[in-house]
């Protein structure tokens, strides 16, 4: 239930977004799985507990949790070419022709509709946590593709979705790069020992250094010489360890034992229960760590009109 990455999105406009509203929209766009001709579906599951009565949303605390599952067929390129080329010779060799592109195309359509039912079918799940009160959107993940696929899929369920990544002031690159030649942060973030340097130009080249001491001379030899911090491990009081980049993007992120014991003592026995609680504590803190975090970076750049 510990979201492992962060992407952080803001709701522009005020739409309503209860419980029961968005459970009976997410029931429209279920998952279900590919059929012989599909390349991949994409629907909602349950995020917590399994079978059919499981809800589409759990909610706690006035935070709303979702989950929507991708299925796709996995038919590697590689195959597609070399049987796609073994009937272009085919047909050239008997028919002393030459197969041009329209041709090439229809062949190719051919012979992904001939394998897809013999393909392997790859699943992920991504879950989703909206915060209607903070006007906050959060997404368990580091790719901001992988997003788009959920909020827009979300976005045809209840007809409506006014969001855009959260976006700071300051150009995160600066804030990072002065937080690593100062080796201080701001507002109960830590520096850690991880980050990727980047020069500015276009052919810059990139160092990237773990487990090392970000206040040694090479590192800030690299800083003097015009090379900018892109991604830097950080810690938040004593909850969270993470690492940051220029977009935002919060990745391998960590909840530290103070919050994982929290959590177990609240959720008891009862694994649903167990679920509940660290959904809950998860979101608490997210609505702590996030604003903090925007503060430390220079402030919101907020939309037209808000």
């Amino acid at each position: 239930m510990w979201f492992r990455n962060l992407l952080v999105y803001r709701l522009t406009q005020d739409i309503p977004l209860d419980g029961d509203t968005l459970e009976s929209a997410l029931a429209a766009k279920p998952a279900r799985p590919c059929a012989s001709q599909e390349l991949s579906t994409y629907g909602f599951v349950a995020p917590i507990g399994k079978g059919a009565d499981a809800p589409l949303v759990h909610a706690s605390e006035g935070f709303l949790l979702i989950a929507a599952r991708k299925e796709e067929r996995i038919l590697p390129g590689s195959v597609v070419r070399d049987a796609l080329k073994e009937k272009i010779d085919e047909i050239e060799a008997e028919q002393m022709r030459k197969v041009y592109k329209k041709e090439r195309e229809q062949l190719k359509d051919e012979i992904v509709q001939t394998f897809l039912p013999r393909a392997f079918v790859r699943k992920s799940t991504t879950l989703a946590a909206i915060a209607p009160a903070l006007g906050l959107v959060f997404v368990d993940t580091a790719s901001a593709k992988r997003a788009e696929d959920l909020l827009s899929t979300l976005r045809e369920a209840i007809g409506s979705l006014p969001v855009r990544p959260l976006s700071v002031k300051v150009a995160p690159t600066a804030t990072l790069t002065r937080w690593v030649q100062t080796q201080e942060a701001d507002n109960d973030f830590y520096v850690l020992d991880e980050c990727e340097l980047r020069d500015t130009g276009e052919e810059g080249g990139v160092v990237r250094c773990k487990r090392q001491d970000l206040t040694s001379d090479e590192i800030q030899q690299h800083l003097g010489a015009g090379k900018q911090v892109h991604q830097l491990s950080l810690a938040w009081q004593d909850k969270l360890s993470f690492v940051l980049d220029e977009k935002l993007a919060v990745k391998r992120l960590r909840f530290e034992e103070l919050l994982q014991e929290k959590a177990a003592e609240d959720g008891g026995d009862d694994a649903l229960g167990q679920q509940d609680a660290t959904f809950t504590l998860m979101m608490l803190t997210f609505a702590e760590f996030v604003p903090a975090l925007i503060e430390a970076l220079g402030g919101e750049e907020l939309p037209q009109g808000v």
